[in-house]
């Protein structure tokens, strides 16, 4: 076979007699490698926030050996081949190389003055382009290393840990766990370097008690306010008691329709609580200087294209906190969006970043630079981690399988017959829409009959779910238990209400999206007291957040949901701090139909949470093929 080509002098070792030999394969393990280093960050910025600029340092190796600008220019302007330097022979092929060369000249160029910004410097460390995601990567043999002051910061932010300077002191009128005094130490060191950030611990591993140790801080070191709390209106009563049991001394004002003078703009206060809808009908809050801006239930701004997305991200804000225990629900690009308000621009623009996304396909090995790219601003803790806390009960999740009654089984094939009809000469959207209003009707017949037909009647002897709902509740009410019922349909929230009275033999609470603000936290207390209702109905959209049910240790999903972390969101309501007792919850699937497909779908979608953040979750929204899947034989 043909020998590399030789440029070098007559010593090459690739001489012999005047012919030319290939090189061995030992010494081309063997022989030093060219390598650019980056430096980034050796001391601290002047300025904070993802625009500070860190100093940058390019230094040139071979091997070990670090060579001069001089030395570096002269070996990569060289031809291919072999080359004698410093008494090493090094092997090159520049044309090989061109894209990252151009890729480095491109920093140099954009740095001139010595310095990069934050974001683009994070981009660098995690392998990834200062552009878009999609761009060509650096070469293996080119790395980016933090320097001293950016190495410290980073070890703070991926390992944080409490101290004396972030404790709030006793205008906390609560003790913190350990994990927690280290995740307001890692709220601290963001606030503190201007970096925007996502607490997404574990559903109720306690981020409310964080976040207000956080604001009693900013408080004490005199940092700015207003500070404005975004969240579901479902859970402002919850953010008003936790506020007033934990920072009693700190003046909150609530924007919101459902309190008197809900609409006034805030004056001589700490802490404004308002709402996602709110917030598109006060244009005084988005004319407001926050503080700090701190989104609960972060994932409400999942869809970058939806109005109260661009609501949010219309807010001026110094710093900004996402609060989340889902930060990939549906998709990679709901990381997207959430990062577009915390962190603006450290993962480009929306169009690249769905190209790299759509680039991974389902081979998400590609996710590692975006991985360590985003992990400082991420805190993840788990309640599955004994590390974290010890005490949290266990949670068992259980799949309770149901038949279908007669009438069911007869009106679910008549179902499906006319969406074979229907469906067979449908293409593109409007077949999707009829494949999707069939899919409800199919969940519908399963829960009764009466769901479907709307007659009102809803005998439970009609309905296999209601039968095997009351044996499950049996027990509990015997026992004296509470249990919470979840369902995706609020119309079908009283006929279950009316169910379970007769299994308990009183009446218990129904908590959906027709029920007033007001009145929300006042049913949550009621159920938590020892003597209170012993059952709640829920829908999933209003009840499945923010709310704290521990009275409760049994929780029973009526109707599976195609997401399974609004699933878990519903069954932490009551598995969290503060629960004593074991949590069971029971899933209940109607076998054959459309129910126990959803599941299975559920298994299969369960990769990219995982990749993401390191666990299991669901991947992508609903796609033709999945649609194809849920009606399949």
């Amino acid at each position: 076979s043909t020998p590399p080509r030789c440029c070098c002098d007559r010593n090459c070792p690739t001489r012999t007699s005047g012919l030319r030999i290939r090189v061995p394969d030992w010494w081309q393990r063997s022989a030093p490698s060219p390598q650019v280093r980056v430096e980034l960050g050796a001391t601290g910025p002047s300025q904070l926030g993802l625009g500070a600029l860190l100093d940058f340092q390019l230094r040139y190796f071979l091997g070990d050996d670090e060579l001069s600008p001089a030395e570096w220019r002269a070996l990569m302007g060289g031809a291919a081949g072999l080359h004698n330097l410093r008494g090493k022979w090094v092997e090159l092929d520049p044309a090989r190389h061109a894209d990252a060369l151009r890729h480095w000249q491109g920093i140099e160029a954009a740095a001139a003055g010595g310095q990069v910004s934050f974001a683009e410097g994070m981009r660098l460390l995690a392998g990834l382009p200062r552009g878009a995601l999609s761009e060509l990567t650096p070469a293996a043999w080119t790395v980016a290393t933090p320097g001293p002051w950016l190495a410290r910061m980073l070890a703070e932010l991926q390992s944080p840990s409490g101290s004396p300077e972030t404790d709030p002191g006793p205008a906390l009128h609560g003790t913190l766990r350990p994990y927690q005094r280290d995740g307001v130490a890692w709220l601290w060191l963001l606030v503190r370097l201007g970096l925007g950030g996502c607490l997404a611990d574990d559903m109720g591993l306690g981020k409310t008690i964080q976040v207000i140790a956080l604001l009693l801080l900013m408080r004490k070191h005199a940092i700015a306010g207003p500070h404005l709390i975004v969240l579901p209106a479902s859970l402002l009563a919850n953010w008003r008691a936790e506020l007033a049991r934990f920072g009693p001394d700190l003046r909150v004002h609530t924007a919101h329709r459902s309190v008197p003078d809900g609409d006034s703009p805030a004056a001589d206060v700490d802490v404004v609580l308002t709402t996602y809808a709110t917030l598109q009908r006060q244009a005084w809050l988005k004319d407001q200087a926050w503080g700090l801006v701190v989104l609960d239930e972060a994932q409400a701004i999942k869809n970058a294209a939806a109005k109260q997305t661009h609501a949010v991200k219309a807010l001026q804000a110094r710093h900004r906190l996402l609060l989340t225990g889902t930060p990939v629900e549906n998709s990679l690009v709901d990381l997207w969006s959430l990062f577009d308000f915390g962190s603006p621009g450290l993962l480009g623009a929306a169009a690249d970043f769905k190209k790299f996304a759509r680039s991974l396909g389902t081979d998400h090995a590609g996710l590692a630079p975006l991985r360590a790219l985003v992990r400082p601003y991420i805190l993840r803790r788990l309640k599955t981690d004994r590390r974290v806390i010890t005490d949290l009960p266990d949670k068992t999740e259980l799949q309770v399988y149901c038949g279908l009654t007669r009438g069911q089984a007869a009106l679910y094939a008549k179902a499906v017959d006319a969406l074979a009809s229907e469906v067979g000469s449908l293409e593109g959207i409007r077949r999707r829409g009829v494949i999707l209003a069939y899919l409800t009707r199919f969940k519908q017949i399963c829960n009764h009959p009466s769901h479907y037909s709307g007659d009102g009647q809803y005998v439970p002897k009609d309905s296999a779910k209601f039968l095997r709902l009351q044996e499950l509740c049996a027990p509990l009410a015997e026992a004296g238990e509470k249990v919470l019922v979840f369902t995706q349909f609020r119309e079908i929230c009283a006929p279950l209400a009316a169910l379970l009275a007769e299994s308990f033999g009183r009446p218990g609470l129904v908590l959906h999206g027709g029920t007033p603000i007001a009145r929300r936290g006042d049913m949550v207390a009621q159920f938590q007291q020892d003597d209170g209702p012993p059952f709640m109905v829920l829908s999933l959209k209003a009840g499945g957040t923010g709310l704290n049910l521990t009275a409760a240790s049994d929780v029973v999903l009526f109707d599976p949901w195609w997401n399974p972390a609004v699933e878990a969101q519903a069954i932490d309501r009551t598995h969290r701090i503060g629960q004593t007792r074991s949590v069971t919850a029971y899933k209940l699937l109607t076998e054959g139909t459309i129910e126990e497909r959803i599941f299975e779908l559920q298994q299969r979608k369960a990769a990219m949470v995982k990749d993401v953040l390191g666990e299991d979750g669901f991947a992508r929204a609903l796609t033709r093929a999945d649609l194809d899947y849920l009606l399949s034989d």
